[in-house]
């Protein structure tokens, strides 16, 4: 499962949850409420949540793995029930973003118990993958 951008930066990669609300904290555009949510929520998944490239330094190295990202297993209820509150702030400022499912996103290059980080299929070409089904997105006026 992955919450992520509905159009893709210049680099083709649609960022993620996490990186979406990090950009408008960084551009400045989060109210104080929204700003102390990010801050305080962070900072609960830095204690909580395994960052791949803490375990693997060059996971998301554009020459060593293409255009990687991280899924959340759906597995994973108790990191998924925060995401609702940056889902909110993405609303709050009409951030397009999507939810997608996959069984086979990519070519796991990462994995514990609470995610996969995966390069794409159409990165490492495989024509007996599940391709990423969308099933909803989330689109603002």
């Amino acid at each position: 499962m992955r919450f992520q951008a509905v159009h893709g930066n210049r680099h083709g990669i649609r960022p993620g949850v996490f990186a979406l609300v990090n950009g408008l904290a960084f551009d400045g555009r989060l109210t104080e409420a929204q700003q102390g949510f990010r801050r305080d929520t962070n900072a609960w998944y830095t204690r909580n949540y395994t960052n791949p490239a803490d375990v693997v330094p060059d996971i998301y190295s554009h020459q060593l793995n293409p255009g990687a990202t991280s899924w959340f297993k759906v597995s994973a209820a108790y990191l998924l029930e925060r995401v609702e509150g940056y889902l909110e702030v993405l609303r709050a400022h009409a951030v397009n973003y999507e939810v997608v499912f996959s069984t086979q996103p990519g070519r796991i290059v990462y994995e514990d118990a609470d995610q996969v980080v995966v390069v794409p299929w159409d990165a490492t070409p495989c024509p007996a993958c599940d391709p990423t089904r969308r099933l909803w997105a989330v689109d603002q006026p």
